[in-house]
């Protein structure tokens, strides 16, 4: 879970691209403080190595004045790709008899250091931007929902955002998930 120096200075020039690129995400912050904050935190950038290698193209969409922590999302257009065709969580894996995907979500999520997005985060994300105009995330779903045997899933679609339901065991090649990590 350590990036060379290489790698962490390969994945930071990357960083800073997509933080001048995009601006609309992250006004009134400044790169050099941001910079400093990942360079002293070698877990948070592996984690966001991770985010980029699944193809999430991970930005910086919002600052917590009272933890002090940036606040990176998979800002792909549509859902990162190295994380599709996956299921809900490990019980619904585990619930498959047949055609298993070789994953889940919360696992996928978990293993790379960063959490779903919740249901509100996705709705904020989509006014940066119109996000899986063709393709659906997985989101962090409610107990009392997921207790049942469902999960939810979000989309854009007719310039609106519609959350869904599914059996959290299913999987198709269009849905993903998209992540949460703070800094």
């Amino acid at each position: 879970m350590e990036l060379s120096t290489q790698e962490q200075e390969e994945l930071l020039g990357l960083l800073k691209a997509r933080f001048k690129k995009n601006r609309n995400r992250h006004k009134g912050l400044i790169w050099a403080d941001l910079q400093a904050k990942l360079e002293a935190n070698e877990a948070k950038l592996w984690s966001l190595d991770q985010m980029e290698r699944t193809g999430g193209e991970p930005d910086i969409v919002s600052y917590d004045k009272k933890t002090g922590e940036y606040i990176f999302y998979d800002c792909a257009a549509e859902s990162p790709k190295g994380r599709r065709s996956i299921c809900y969580d490990h019980e619904a894996l585990e619930s498959r008899k047949a055609n298993k995907p070789e994953n889940s979500a919360v696992e996928m999520a978990a293993e790379i250091g960063i959490d779903l997005l919740t249901e509100e985060q996705y709705q904020a994300l989509q006014t940066l931007g119109n996000f899986d105009t063709k393709t659906s995330s997985w989101l962090k779903t409610p107990e009392v929902v997921r207790n049942l045997g469902g999960a939810i899933f979000a989309d854009f679609r007719f310039g609106r955002v519609f959350v869904y339901h599914n059996g959290a065991e299913s999987y198709y090649g269009g849905r993903g998930f998209r992540g949460s990590l703070r800094v």
